[in-house]
């Protein structure tokens, strides 16, 4: 029983129906026994650790490890960041226990969460911050988490200036916490990884510019773009953009070439509105890929099709792409979102969506 009850929360963390090992191994036990369970019964976390990796490995390969070196390095820039709340790096990115969808778990010591958040703002890190009230055994209390969205996700854990000496027992081990400073970090990648890739590493994570920073700051302008209420009685260009969003979300929720093609396709309105499509190419450049590329770049002739204008030899030629079908879905998509007064996703939540939904799918 111990063992079905280790495999089960397993699966509830690995799908991540829920985050806490505590809150895993119980509802497993629940659902495993149908009863009271003795905590003798119970997996340890490490047990259920080891399971959650067993399925990492099946399920994900050497995959899950080509981005423990990206993750690393991105630590150890938001340390130095956060160098004068002496951070220190824990958890998975540490131990090398990395899988799809892991967080970048960082501590940092300050009587004033403001500080923390201030230092972020002044780098323009977009955050929010969450305040958990934790009810487990040997850890309750209410905990202080930022939690950032940038090509990882990152969990800082804000902790009172007077505990950077304590070191907390590991909630899967049971011994110490491993962690290191940012000192200690900095040697350890050096002598971890080559000279050059890790110098040649952390040059890429020190000027990464985050692409979906860049498409919401394409899409805010889109607000300000009145369109003629003849075709378009929605109104605003970004009340549009992010109906047909939903709508191509509702259909392809995994694909994100197609969501992303669905989000942009008019980015360019607010550049230049007599050629929008080609101006909407260029700002995007190479932050989408071909795929997207193609679609943004032939949603006009698609609704030319659904209209019955586009020429026989110009319909031939888009039909002997592989990615027609998403083509013309993208077309009724753009067709079907102009709705007025129908409710719609926010920006910041439609980009929050695309951003997990590269990092989860890779």
């Amino acid at each position: 029983m111990r063992r079905q009850i280790a495999h089960q929360a397993a699966r509830l963390l690995y799908d991540r129906q829920v985050s806490e090992y505590y809150q895993a191994k119980m509802k497993a036990a629940r659902a495993v026994q149908r009863g009271w369970v003795k905590q003798a019964d119970l997996p340890t976390n490490a047990e259920i650790r080891d399971e959650v990796q067993a399925m990492a490995r099946m399920f994900e390969g050497d995959s899950r490890l080509d981005q423990l070196l990206s993750m690393r390095l991105e630590a150890l820039r938001m340390m130095r960041i956060l160098e004068r709340f002496r951070p220190k790096v824990v958890g998975s990115v540490l131990t090398g226990h990395v899988r799809r969808g892991s967080d970048i778990d960082i501590h940092v010591f300050s009587d004033s969460i403001s500080s923390v958040t201030a230092a972020l703002d002044a780098e323009g890190i977009r955050y929010d911050v969450e305040r958990k009230h934790v009810n487990k055994p040997g850890a309750a209390g209410v905990y202080t988490h930022i939690h950032i969205r940038e090509e990882y996700p990152f969990e800082l854990t804000v902790r009172d200036s007077k505990d950077v000496s304590v070191v907390s027992k590991s909630s899967i081990t049971g011994k110490p916490q491993e962690r290191m400073s940012l000192a200690e970090f900095d040697q350890f990648l050096r002598e971890t990884y080559d000279r050059d890739q890790f110098e040649e590493g952390l040059a890429m994570a020190e000027n990464r510019i985050d692409r979906f920073l860049q498409y919401e700051a394409l899409m805010l302008p889109l607000e300000n773009i009145k369109q003629n209420p003849k075709w378009h009685p929605e109104g605003d260009a970004l009340y549009h953009s992010l109906q047909v969003f939903d709508l191509a979300r509702d259909q392809l929720p995994y694909d994100e070439e197609f969501l992303l093609a669905a989000l942009l396709h008019d980015v360019g309105k607010a550049i230049d509105p007599y050629n929008h499509v080609q101006a909407g190419l260029m700002a995007l450049g190479n932050d989408i890929t071909e795929r997207t590329q193609w679609l943004i770049a032939h949603h006009m002739d698609a609704g030319q099709i659904l209209d019955g204008t586009l020429g026989a030899r110009a319909k031939r030629r888009l039909k002997e792409s592989e990615d027609y079908e998403e083509l013309m879905l993208l077309a009724r998509c753009d067709r079907d979102g102009r709705q007025a007064g129908v409710e719609a996703s926010e920006l910041e939540e439609a980009i929050d969506y695309l951003r997990e939904l590269s990092y989860e799918c890779g």
